[in-house]
């Protein structure tokens, strides 16, 4: 079930000189036929294949709560999860919505709440983290707008932690996940970089992972065009309509079409599952007024869910995909300090995927909504945690696949996978679907490839024989197991195939 870890990737970046950052851009295509070659000599380091806890990600949430109700919603959701993290800071924020103002005393709120369902929680899973030490996390930006509050004696508590995590000796990355402006950070990164040496700025920005919810103020456009090769993920500007996140839910605010289903992402599914009957925490999750938890993508591919690989975007998982990449420049976008991007980033990118209704979608919003259901039952089972006995609620399952999960073959090849080694902590009876994901690879020959048994356990590949390959290409099939319980829960194991070309002669 166990995809490659952030330290396994780091392991990978350290030794086979592989980084993750804007200076990639020219030679990213190339390398990834020795990526896979790496990650398949490392398979025994790079996947878990045991029940044992994956490496948890660092975070630091900036979260402009109270804007809207959709911070305290999503500070909801991430509570839930606070187990699968390290939590090591929140910190309040201003944002182009709220700009004189930060609100930590609704943070706290919320986590006193979570302090009243922890001791049920971790009769479900193990870790969930402490109310003190969650408190003592808590910080505040300076209450001013964007770049206002960057440069001399614009420090904060919270750019002052921001700087403290960051120079934490942690071998593993820290994910700074935006929900409103990033004027903290910026406000750190400019304090680093005036105070210290360009080879200490560079360990700095080498160390950061940053994915924020659009532009919410102007010192996220100042942040990517000072620091290139700070791995930024974003679809830059504030139009949110054309913004990957809003497939958390956004079809009825932004008028875009998908399959999904709106009922899961409704006030009245929402009341029944998340607001009512689920204790304390529950409570503390306010009706929509706009968009659910449109803040939650930045920290929902981080979930060690066996699909969510962190450190790799283009991969795609349940916080949407994004290829790097120089975006075009959109100049209605209202976005105070809104220009051309100076160097490529972590960006939008587009799935084609098949609707419940058969309808074929191709969006950047569908590389977020295609996972809703999944997404939506996991959290109501969460929720669940918090006032149910373990045997009177659901567990997710255990996708477990036989064998190295990163295959290689050759047209005229068959491969058959197997997942019957899958299970269920509940006992519950399985479902297996197998599915094709070749956006997340470079091998586009969609209909190249003939799959059999795809809701099976032990489904066929065959790669035909008149397949003409001139270089190595890979392409990701993703096992989704889901049990019968209630709500029904996923989990996923990535197969990762490279397709190599037929060895026509030797050299002589």
């Amino acid at each position: 079930m166990r995809s490659p870890t952030i330290a396994s990737l780091n392991w990978i970046e350290q030794n086979a000189g592989i980084r993750w950052t804007g200076s990639l851009t020219p030679s990213f295509p190339p390398m990834k036929p020795i990526l896979f070659t790496i990650l398949a000599l490392l398979s025994p380091f790079c996947i878990r294949t045991n029940a044992s806890e994956p490496e948890k990600p660092r975070i630091v949430l900036l979260t402009d709560i109270e804007n809207e109700p959709d911070d305290a919603q999503s500070l909801v959701r991430f509570l839930l999860y606070s187990n699968c993290f390290d939590l090591e800071g929140i910190i309040a924020t201003t944002s182009t919505h709220q700009r004189t103002k930060t609100a930590a005393w609704r943070i706290h709120e919320i986590i006193e709440a979570y302090g009243k369902v922890r001791n049920n929680l971790i009769l479900h899973e193990p870790g969930f983290p402490e109310v003190g030490s969650l408190r003592g996390v808590v910080k505040s930006g300076r209450a001013d707008y964007g770049m206002h509050a960057v440069g001399p004696d614009m420090d904060s508590e919270g750019s002052e932690w921001l700087i403290r995590m960051i120079d934490r000796e942690d071998p593993r990355p820290l994910w700074v996940t935006v929900w409103g402006g990033p004027n903290v950070l910026a406000q750190a990164l400019w304090k680093i970089r005036s105070t210290r040496s360009s080879e200490e700025v560079g360990a700095c920005i080498q160390r950061l992972r940053v994915y924020t919810i659009s532009d919410q103020d102007d010192s996220g456009p100042w942040i990517r065009n000072t620091f290139p090769d700070l791995f930024y993920i974003v679809s830059p500007g504030n139009n949110y309509r054309r913004a990957t996140w809003a497939g958390i839910s956004g079809e009825n605010w932004y008028w875009f079409s998908s399959d999904a289903d709106l009922h899961i992402v409704s006030n009245e599914w929402l009341k029944d599952n998340i607001r009512e009957n689920h204790g304390p925490l529950g409570e503390q999750y306010p009706a929509v007024a706009y968009i659910m938890e449109g803040d939650t993508p930045s920290f929902l591919g981080l979930i060690p869910n066996g699909l969510n690989v962190p450190g790799r975007p283009d991969w795609g998982g349940w916080g949407g995909r994004y290829n790097l990449y120089i975006p075009p420049f959109f100049p209605y976008s209202r976005q105070s300090g809104h220009a051309p991007e100076t160097r490529p980033i972590w960006t939008d990118a587009v799935d084609e995927v098949v609707g419940e209704n058969g309808r074929i979608h191709i969006s950047n919003h569908a590389t977020i909504w295609r996972w809703r259901e999944a997404y939506q039952n996991d959290f109501a089972a969460r929720m669940d945690w918090c006032v149910k006995a373990p045997d009177e609620a659901n567990h997710p399952p255990i996708a477990a696949i036989k064998g190295t999960p990163y295959l290689t073959a050759s047209p005229g090849d068959s491969i058959q996978l197997d997942a019957s080694r899958s299970s269920d902590p509940d006992d519950d009876d399985l479902q297996f679907k197998w599915i094709h994901y070749p956006e997340a690879g470079d091998f586009w020959d969609w209909h190249g490839i003939e799959f059999e048994g795809m809701d099976t356990a032990t489904p066929t590949i065959r790669i035909p024989s008149e397949i003409d390959l001139t270089r190595p290409a890979t392409t990701h099939i993703i096992l989704a197991v889901t049990d019968s319980g209630a709500p029904s829960l996923t989990r996923y194991q990535r197969v990762i195939l490279t397709l190599q070309p037929v060895q026509t002669g030797s050299p002589d």
